[in-house]
């Protein structure tokens, strides 16, 4: 077998999870210590697979200092490190993001100069969000940092649909939607890029203020008295992200995997969105008399910001309203897959970044039935103790 017939086959075994059988086949080839870096690249990947991220670790330093110009090389150790918690390299190789093949349509590309973290007093700064809704509420938190360090005048550019919430937020002096024409300004740095120029520690995290984000008051009263009828724990949930997403087959699940959270004292509140959302308008026979669809009446971030403050929990994927929970320092529960996304670091079932979210996390690839009865067992927990009026 050829080095590409080997490829082809192994591929989609790694996309199935089947990285120690990947780890197998490719052992052998690579005995001598030396091989194609195309082995390599895939050693690595079948161990990040496994979950032993520390192992591919040195490979995929050894492969970027073999090809250095190969940028999504770069980028997959970027991601490596910052699963590891090592942001000082971690966030100087994740600068490689918009040097890919699928991002760079999406790099804006600024005609001004990157702010570099010094002090510009008297300077105008435009900051401006990139990438998923999670994204932005994750790194909101980051403007108001970089307002005090720069000491300039802060112009946050943010998409439409955070823009409402975002208002409320401190830290910036003026604002503009995306796709307007920004007033003047003198630099420019990308949200996910605050982290890389001001030296972002874990140790550092959660930051201050914490909660950043708000919920307006009209729309929680309107959300209390539409809850009110429902006694009980109020859990509002979701079980899939949006289709389009690299990792989505391995975030998302149907909503007939948690059945076992449809227990007698607790009200299950749909909040999912997008093509799924229809599934809780007629839930598994199971979960019927526990479950109820909020997802048609919620039009916007500000309903589920309302939402999230009105319920006693959100239950969820890897998805942007546990970004959002967290920013409004609501809890939050996450389950996430054996290789998570890299915000959420490794061996931990809490996250520096949000004080009030626990995480969940698979020990083997797809399982998500142990993760969930965890779930259903921490629930239970948690509907006694309210009971006892502890929660």
């Amino acid at each position: 077998m050829d080095m590409k017939e080997l490829e082809q086959k192994v591929r989609p075994m790694l996309i199935a999870g089947r990285g120690a059988e990947v780890e197998t086949m490719i052992r052998p080839l690579l005995a001598s210590g030396t091989g194609p870096v195309t082995l390599w690249a895939l050693l690595a990947q079948a161990l990040r697979v496994q979950g032993r991220v520390l192992e591919a670790k040195p490979i995929q330093e050894m492969l970027v200092d073999a090809l250095p110009g190969h940028l999504s090389t770069r980028f997959d150790l970027a991601e490596t490190l910052l699963l590891l918690g090592e942001f000082d390299r971690g966030w100087r190789e994740y600068a490689y993001r918009y040097s890919l093949a699928h991002t760079t349509r999406i790099e804006r590309k600024v005609q001004r100069p990157r702010w570099d973290g010094r002090p510009i007093p008297g300077k105008t700064l435009l900051i401006h969000d990139e990438q998923g809704y999670g994204d932005t509420f994750q790194f909101m938190r980051m403007v108001a940092w970089a307002k005090e360090k720069s000491q300039a005048n802060v112009i946050l550019e943010i998409n439409h649909e955070t823009a409402s919430l975002a208002r409320r937020m401190k830290g910036f002096d003026a604002m503009t939607v995306r796709g307007e024409l920004p007033p003047y300004f003198d630099v420019h740095a990308e949200m996910m890029s605050l982290p890389m120029i001001m030296g972002l520690q874990v140790s550092q995290l959660p930051g201050e203020p914490m909660p950043y984000l708000s919920a307006l008051p009209d729309r929680r009263e309107h959300w209390r008295k539409r809850l009110e009828p429902y006694q009980g724990l109020k859990v509002a949930f979701l079980w899939a992200g949006r289709p389009t997403h690299f990792n989505d087959a391995n975030r998302s699940m149907g909503l007939e995997m948690l059945a076992p959270l449809a227990q007698d004292g607790v009200t299950l509140f749909s909040v999912q969105k997008g093509p799924k959302e229809e599934q809780a308008l007629n839930p598994p026979a199971a979960m019927a008399k526990h479950v109820v669809s909020l997802s048609p009446e919620i039009r916007d971030f500000e309903d589920t910001a309302a939402i999230l403050c009105e319920v006693d929990l959100l239950v969820s994927i890897d998805s942007s309203p546990v970004h959002l929970a967290g920013a409004l320092g609501r809890p939050a529960w996450v389950m996430i897959p054996l290789l998570p996304d890299w915000r959420w670091l490794q061996n931990r079932d809490d996250t520096p970044w949000y004080p009030s979210v626990r995480l969940f996390r698979q020990t083997e690839w797809g399982q998500w039935g142990p993760v969930i009865d965890r779930v259903a067992k921490a629930l239970a927990e948690l509907k006694a103790q309210k009971a006892q009026g502890r929660a």
